[in-house]
């Protein structure tokens, strides 16, 4: 049976999902037109005031904010409330430029961690489970979202935080923890290495895990499930637009609900800013209808999915996003090729191959190079030059296929390539363009 945190909100009509949309976003461009100078000129060049946004259809008139918005207008620029009134900061985990800091109120976090109960609910959390938050605490907002929606569903929360891998297994096992909440990449290397200490799914209590922050297969979320024993639920948000929450998987996984009373989501052409229909694949823009300390307007996440409103068998109401594809920020153009890192895994998971790869790319006399470090699994492994090479050979052609371009693979020894307990860092591109 299906379960909800807030029903009459995640069960709304239709239309009494674009009321409160209408309602709160009248009023949050009101606020921002008062308080926020800086989007409030960005209005002002596109020739739009308050008064020509009489609802959700007229969304499309407001201008869009980017990163590089949040960047020029760091670290107060785009606060929608006095200092006085904010009681939290996080950050971005960015490595380019300035970091994004983003601002809460009490009540920006109570609403997000709403958001993150939703979640949880969802994934089958009650006042009775053990939830071990593995996601890191800190600036980062992983741990602090799914903790906080933790206590709202009245669970025992196990603030573990990332890394010390050995402990997480201990605690899982001696605290009866039932659900995870981790990064795809760290859940993978907590199977890993249990399988290393000879432990298996019938080892542990965990019966379901909630895993985001960066970008995973359908292959990889299959691997996870049975390296632990459990039913893999995606989770997805930006430190711009609260965090983690922003939308989530029910028990039907086909799509992440998009926590509408609270977010507004758009498809545009990433090239033209065109909003496209249901269904069409694009940039995703979130518009956050009720945030106070940081209000998002029209924000370009980057992330490249597609909507579809069709009702869902889980009776939940709220429009359902796919699994990005890849964000356009991070598809890597190679020699006029458009290449994401999911489509690489794809292949990789789909040949037998663990998910740790590495993505080389480099610009040599004119040309870009582009070469697949693979990590082979322990079952694999051989030191025959021949069967290597037949293997990387296997490997490249069906990556040729995929991507239309054939890439060199190199497989690499069992543990040869660095784990991460954060964001798995999968892309080395040392071209100067």
């Amino acid at each position: 049976m299906e379960r909800y945190y807030q029903p009459e909100i995640e069960c709304a009509s239709r239309e009494q999902i674009e009321r409160w949309q209408s309602e709160r976003l009248i009023a949050q461009v009101r606020r921002v037109w008062e308080n926020v100078p800086y989007y409030r000129k960005k209005m002002e060049e596109k020739g739009v005031t308050p008064e020509d946004i009489q609802g959700v259809r007229d969304l499309p008139k407001l201008p869009f904010l980017s990163k590089a918005d949040l960047r020029d207008a760091y670290p107060y620029g785009l606060m929608g409330k006095p200092l006085k009134d904010c009681v939290r900061i996080h950050s971005t985990s960015g490595t380019t430029g300035k970091r994004v800091v983003a601002f809460y109120t009490q009540h920006d976090i109570d609403l997000w961690e709403d958001c993150c109960a939703r979640a949880l609910t969802a994934a089958g959390a009650t006042d009775e489970d053990v939830v071990q938050v593995s996601y890191g605490y800190g600036l980062f907002t992983g741990g602090a979202g799914l903790d906080g929606g933790s206590h709202k569903v009245g669970c025992l929360t196990v603030p573990m935080s990332s890394g010390n891998t050995d402990r997480q297994i201990m605690f899982i096992r001696d605290l009866d923890a039932t659900i995870l909440c981790a990064t795809p990449s760290y859940a993978a290397y907590l199977g890993e290495r249990m399988q290393e200490l000879g432990l298996g799914p019938e080892d542990i209590p965990l019966k379901a895990g909630i895993f985001g922050a960066e970008a995973w297969s359908e292959e990889m979320r299959r691997g996870i499930e049975r390296t632990l024993g459990i039913k893999a639920y995606d989770i997805y948000g930006l430190t711009e637009l609260s965090g983690p929450g922003v939308s989530f998987e029910c028990s039907c996984q086909n799509g992440m609900h998009i926590n509408e009373d609270h977010f507004i989501p758009e498809i545009i052409d990433p090239d033209t800013g065109e909003v496209l229909p249901e269904g069409a694949q694009g940039e995703l823009v979130i518009t956050a209808v009720d945030k106070e300390a940081f209000p998002m307007i029209r924000y370009r996440t980057k992330d490249i999915c597609s909507l579809t409103y069709e009702k869902c068998p889980c009776g939940r109401t709220h429009v359902r996003m796919t699994k990005p594809k890849g964000r356009s920020d991070d598809m890597l153009i190679i020699r006029g090729v458009n290449v994401f890192p999911s489509q690489i895994e794809t292949v990789l998971l789909n040949h037998g191959y663990a998910a740790n790869y590495q993505i080389l790319v480099d610009r040599v006399n004119n040309t870009d190079t582009f070469e697949i470090l693979v990590e082979m699994t322990p079952e694999m492994f051989t030191d025959s030059i021949g069967e290597i090479q037949q293997l990387q050979k296997t490997l490249s052609l069906g990556l040729n296929s995929m991507l239309g371009i054939r890439p060199k693979v190199t497989l690499v020894a069992p543990k040869t390539i660095a784990r991460s307990e954060g964001k798995a860092v999968r892309v080395i591109d040392k071209r100067k363009i």
